[in-house]
């Protein structure tokens, strides 16, 4: 069956080592869109946070975001949300005091305290060059379940590897794991790590799935590429899934189609391959 949705991954697949997006990928990505195969961009990212990067292509773009928790358009038009109950991430926090040095809880709001933190430090070789360039969006709770006025789209930790392993397996064992999902990413090379804790219905995988049957594409339709450890459910969902050749070794193991990686335009590679030799043009 032709390709009639691609769902790309951000960091790690469609940017390079250098967070920029290739020319032969931005000619890809058009090319699909001009032959009428919707694109979307699957990202643990937030909608802002992701919206440069859309901006760079030149489609229309469906924006899969939070890891799922919201799919809008890049205009901006709000299609899906799923929110994590307050009590929820009231409890998380309370189980992540050990970590709570890189917690963040993420809200869906215009601009202003869209993230809010405890604090910000210069000193935070890991967060600061981050957080500082999303200023306009960054409030301040101390401590911060004062925050959780109402329910907020995820609770973030962020951190160096090891300790973000230890707070994934105590978040695992937690009496309450039933109520939230994990999205796990892990940079073992930069030793960066980020859990986001969502609506227990949340993953990029399953708001992919659920954005395929609103559209009416069959599962066969559907060609996903991706990188890290958050995008094994949608990978697992897509009728044609494509690991990048710098991806986890974990999504190696699974016997899917492997493209180039991000520095060799491994995204244009796939969807040359899989997608526009199976598509039309449209007249």
């Amino acid at each position: 069956m032709p390709v009639r949705l691609i769902a790309l991954d951000i960091d790690g697949t469609l940017l390079d080592s250098r967070w920029q997006v290739s020319e032969a990928n931005r000619a890809a990505i058009a090319e699909a869109a001009r032959r009428g195969i919707e694109v979307a961009l699957v990202t643990g990212r937030r909608y802002d946070f992701a919206m440069p990067v859309a901006r760079q292509l030149q489609a229309p773009l469906t924006m899969i975001v939070n890891n799922g928790a919201l799919i809008r358009s890049n205009d901006g038009r709000t299609h899906l949300r799923h929110l994590l109950p307050r009590q929820v991430a009231e409890r998380v926090l309370h189980l992540a005091k050990p970590w709570r040095e890189g917690a963040a809880v993420v809200f869906d709001r215009p601009a202003k305290n869209q993230l809010m933190l405890e604090r910000l430090d210069p000193g935070d070789s890991l967060r600061y060059a981050y957080y500082s360039r999303n200023k306009q969006f960054i409030g301040f709770a101390n401590p911060l379940e004062t925050c959780l006025t109402e329910d907020p789209i995820q609770v973030m930790l962020s951190g160096q590897v090891a300790p973000l392993r230890d707070a994934e397996r105590a978040l695992r064992a937690a009496a309450f794991a039933a109520e939230f999902a994990l999205a796990v990413t892990m940079y073992e090379r930069r030793d960066f790590a980020m859990i986001d804790v969502l609506n227990p219905i949340c993953s990029k995988g399953a708001s992919l799935a659920e954005w395929a049957a609103l559209r009416g594409y069959a599962r066969e339709e559907v060609m996903a590429i991706g990188d890290n450890h958050n995008d094994l459910e949608m990978l697992s969902f897509a009728g044609i899934p494509v690991v990048m050749g710098n991806s986890v070794p974990e999504l190696k193991t699974f016997g899917w189609h492997e493209t180039a990686t991000n520095d060799e335009n491994g995204v244009a590679h796939a969807i040359e391959q899989f997608a526009l030799r199976e598509a039309a043009p449209c007249a």
